[in-house]
C-alpha cells in the first residue's frame, strides 16, 4: 500500500463526527437524504481539486484512473482472472473473465461495462466490483472495456458493447457461462449501455440477457431537472461533468433523443429481461434511474429497485474507504446471485 493510500484510509477510519467538523462542519443534507460522512469528507476533498472538465479526455482518465486506486478495496483473494480479447466491430477489445476459485462446474454469467460517460474508464475501474461480483454470485464474469470518446463517438460504445454481448452468448462455454442464464449490467455509462443491449435483443431479434444490471445508470442523456439540478454540485460527478461527457461522446446535441442514447426514449420496454435498479441518493442520475425503473415495472418487467440514499455516485468504486458502499455493492452482487440462480 502506497504512503497517499495509507494516509486517506487511516483518516477515512475517523469518528463521523469528526469528519463532519473537517468538511464543513454539518451534514451534507439534499432532497430529505444526508449524505454518509466519508463520502462528505472525500467530497470535500475533491472540491479542491481541478475538475476533470479542465482537463483533456487523455489526461482526465490518468488523473481518476490514479484517483479510483486510492479508494478501491483489495483484490479479493478467492477469484481466478484471466486477460482475454474480444471481437469487436473496430478491432479487440480488452477484457477480463471473473471466476470463483475452484469453480467446477458452468456457472451463471454477466456482461460487465464499467462508468466513466463513455469519456474515462477502462477495467481497472470495476476489476474491484467484478471481483466481487464473482465470489458473492457465484458467476462467471466478462468484465469488457469498450472504446472511448472523443476517439470514437456514438455509436461506437454501444456497437462494442452488443457486439462483446452476443459473443459471450456464443461463446458461453468456452467462458464456463450457462447458455441462457447471461445478464449484462454495469455502472452509470455501462448501465446506459446494458439497457439498450436488453433493448436492442428485442429491436435485431437476438437472445435477450437473462437480467438487466443497471446500477446509477444514465437512461436520458437530455434529462433536466430533480436531481440533475439539486445534485449538480455533488462529488464525483456534477451536471458540468455530464455536459462534458455529452459534448465528447455525441455527435450532436440533437442525438439524445436516439433510443440507443437515451434508452428512456424508447416508448415500449415490455418483454424486456428482469432487471435489478440501483441508484445513490446523492446523485444528479438519481431521478433518471428511479424512472426508468418506473418506466419497467409499468411495461410489466419485473425489477428490483433500490436507492443507496447516503452514497454518491461512483459508490462501486469506494469500496476500500467507504463501508456502507462495500455493503451496498455486496447487496448488488447477492441480488445477481439470487435472479441468476448463482451458488453463493
Amino acid at each position: 500500500m502506497n504512503l497517499q493510500k495509507f494516509i486517506i484510509r487511516t483518516l477515512l477510519k475517523l469518528p463521523d463526527g469528526l469528519l463532519v467538523r473537517m468538511s464543513g462542519g454539518k451534514p451534507l443534507a439534499i432532497d430529505g437524504r444526508i449524505l454518509d460522512a466519508r463520502a462528505q469528507f472525500l467530497a470535500a476533498q475533491g472540491a479542491r481539486q481541478p475538475s476533470i472538465t479542465t482537463l483533456d479526455p487523455a489526461t482526465a482518465r490518468s488523473a481518476t484512473s490514479e484517483g479510483l486506486k486510492l479508494l478501491d478495496a483489495d483484490p479479493r483473494p478467492d477469484v481466478e482472472v484471466k486477460a482475454l480479447a474480444v471481437p469487436g466491430p473496430g478491432g479487440p477489445l480488452d477484457a477480463r473473465l471473473y471466476l470463483p476459485v475452484n469453480m467446477s462446474r458452468p456457472l451463471p454469467g454477466i456482461v460487465f461495462f464499467h462508468f466513466g460517460g463513455c469519456v474515462i474508464g477502462d477495467l481497472d475501474t470495476c476489476d474491484t466490483f467484478c471481483r466481487m461480483i464473482a465470489a458473492l454470485a457465484g458467476c462467471s464474469v466478462l468484465n469488457v472495456a469498450y472504446r472511448l470518446a472523443p476517439e470514437h463517438k456514438f455509436p461506437a460504445q454501444v456497437d462494442d458493447a452488443v457486439a462483446a454481448f452476443r459473443w459471450a452468448q456464443e461463446n458461453a462455454a468456452a467462458l464456463h457461462m450457462i447458455p441462457g442464464r447471461i445478464g449484462v449490467g454495469g455502472d452509470s455509462a455501462g448501465g446506459y449501455l446494458s439497457a439498450v443491449i436488453a433493448q436492442e435483443a428485442r429491436r435485431k431479434g437476438f437472445a435477450a440477457p437473462a437480467l438487466q444490471l443497471l446500477i446509477y445508470p444514465v437512461t436520458d442523456w437530455g434529462w433536466k431537472g430533480g436531481s440533475m439540478d439539486s445534485c449538480a454540485e455533488v462529488y464525483p460527478l456534477t451536471r458540468e461533468i455530464m455536459d462534458w461527457f455529452g459534448a465528447h461522446y455525441l455527435n450532436a446535441p440533437s442525438e439524445a433523443e436516439d433510443v440507443r442514447v437515451s434508452p428512456m426514449k424508447e416508448p415500449d420496454l415490455s418483454g424486456l429481461p428482469p432487471a435489478i435498479v440501483v441508484t445513490s441518493g446523492f446523485d444528479p442520475l438519481r431521478d433518471q434511474g428511479a424512472a426508468y425503473a418506473e418506466k419497467l415495472k409499468s411495461a410489466g418487467v419485473v425489477v428490483a429497485y433500490r436507492c443507496e440514499d447516503s452514497l454518491p455516485h461512483a459508490f462501486t468504486a469506494m469500496t476500500g474507504v467507504i463501508p456502507a458502499a462495500r455493503e451496498a455493492c455486496e447487496r448488488v452482487a447477492r441480488d445477481i446471485g439470487t435472479v441468476l440462480g448463482g451458488s453463493a
